[in-house]
């Protein structure tokens, strides 16, 4: 089997002289975060024997009650990147503010480190996802506005899912992509401790039969998003002529994984819960880097109308309503709301 480090070895043979030190760099840091993974990897199964379920007793700043291992995997990380030569600043979901690493690094990375964490304690899938964004004031202290980048400049992106295996799925940007590999998944094999390539160049069908949404919400959407799922509810005898299955993970890690996997859209989308939100993902540690894996994998990624990469950030800790899969079903979506 090729191992991550294969992989990774290959992919810079092949790179140009001109490009190799950046995307050298790219791959040492999810080298870093990857080594990060498996410690989180081993935490989860030993569950509550390495007394990491329960609430840490604290909220982070989007006022949510901390898990243990949020705090946990948020602080493996952080130290792990911040030493990293190549890392200038990392900004972490968990954090008000962006940390500072190594003025002369190149590469600005963020995370969710815990992505699903009320999963923790019912053993159910939990992930980290993480955007490698250039640096482009190198040689300066990292502030929060250099990570204010639209999800077209990240370099790759890529999340670790916990669960009944371990799964790394990734890819670069385009411009970075010499190989054309698109999205790329491997699996943490537990007796060597290697991550080993599952697949590459993923690719989802424009059309599904498969959507994940919390319908306990209902109430609050907009009214097209309703009228988008009333369709899908009537099945056979409705406009759309076929039926439709839910799949809700609870983790946004765990839905994508699974459209990766095998299609479906995946919806978030804004409502009139709490007016003060436009949505509830975060855009710089979620809608984007997932938005990039979407993206390469042939699908498609907005806010219902307007895609996720094009927007402009304002604060590294923006939130966005976030509709993305299956391009078909996606663009069904902005239709109904373009008509609204």
């Amino acid at each position: 089997m090729t191992t991550l480090n294969d992989y990774f070895q290959s992919y810079l043979t092949a790179t140009s002289s001109d490009s190799s030190s950046e995307k050298s760099a790219v791959i040492d840091v999810i080298n870093t975060i990857t080594t990060v993974g498996k410690e989180i990897t081993e935490l989860l199964r030993k569950g509550a024997l390495a007394d990491i379920h329960g609430e840490a007793g604290a909220e982070n700043v989007q006022g949510e009650q901390q898990k243990k291992l949020d705090v946990i995997a948020n602080d493996l990380l952080l130290d792990a990147l911040t030493a990293n030569k190549h890392c200038a600043g990392v900004a972490s979901e968990e954090l008000d503010d962006a940390t500072p690493a190594n003025e002369s690094g190149e590469l600005l990375v963020l995370f969710d480190p815990l992505d699903g964490s009320s999963n923790i304690d019912i053993n159910m899938p939990t992930g980290t996802i993480f955007s490698i964004l250039p640096h482009n004031n190198k040689g300066q202290a990292v502030t929060n506005a250099d990570f204010l980048q639209k999800g077209t400049e990240q370099l790759a992106a890529g999340y670790l899912l916990y669960g009944s295996s371990a799964m790394l799925a990734f890819t670069f940007s385009d411009a970075l992509d010499s190989n054309n590999d698109g999205v790329i998944l491997f699996s943490l094999n537990p007796t060597t401790g290697e991550f080993e390539l599952v697949k590459k160049n993923i690719s989802i069908d424009a059309d599904t039969k498969e959507y994940a949404i919390n319908a306990s919400n209902a109430r609050h959407w907009l009214p097209p998003m309703q009228q988008y799922i009333n369709e899908l509810l009537a099945g056979t005898t409705g406009p759309r002529g076929k039926n439709f299955n839910t799949r809700w993970v609870a983790a946004m890690v765990g839905d994508v994984h699974r459209i990766l996997c095998r299609g479906g859209i995946f919806i978030y989308p804004k409502d009139t819960k709490d007016p003060s939100k436009a949505g509830k993902l975060r855009l710089m540690y979620e809608a984007n880097p997932m938005s990039l894996l979407i993206e390469r994998a042939g699908g498609a990624s907005t806010d219902a109308i307007n895609r996720i990469m094009d927007y402009e950030p304002t604060d590294i800790h923006q939130r966005v309503p976030v509709v993305l899969g299956a391009k078909n079903e996606v663009e069904q979506v902005q239709k109904l709301h373009q008509q609204a």
